[in-house]
């Protein structure tokens, strides 16, 4: 039987949609749950840039994307390519991509 007694924060993975909607700020940890669109993933990583956001999302090539984060307060923020998205910066829920228009311009 698996030992059940684990100790807090050693394997503990953050919710930062649950941590958004309780209006509490994430605390460091070893993995964090994100939602990008509909799909859910747990990275090992405190940030990642919008560009190996898009990767994790499967949006290649990146360019051909925009990502933003959505705030807790209905707001969304645009994330550059390049930009570090920080999941211990308090009232993130979530991630969202748009497909660029390449014939805008």
């Amino acid at each position: 039987m698996a030992d059940q007694n684990i100790h807090e924060g050693a394997d503990e993975i953050i919710d930062l949609e649950e941590y958004a909607k309780a209006d509490r700020r994430p605390p460091q940890a070893r993995r964090y749950r994100i939602r990008i669109d509909k799909q859910y993933f747990v990275v090992s990583v405190s940030f990642m840039t919008g560009r190996e956001l898009l990767n994790l999302a499967g949006k290649t090539p990146a360019t051909n994307y925009m990502i933003s984060q959505k705030l807790r307060n209905g707001e969304a923020r645009r994330i550059g390519l390049d930009e570090k998205a920080d999941f211990t910066t308090p009232g993130v829920e979530r991630f969202m991509t748009l497909p660029l228009d390449l014939t805008e311009g």
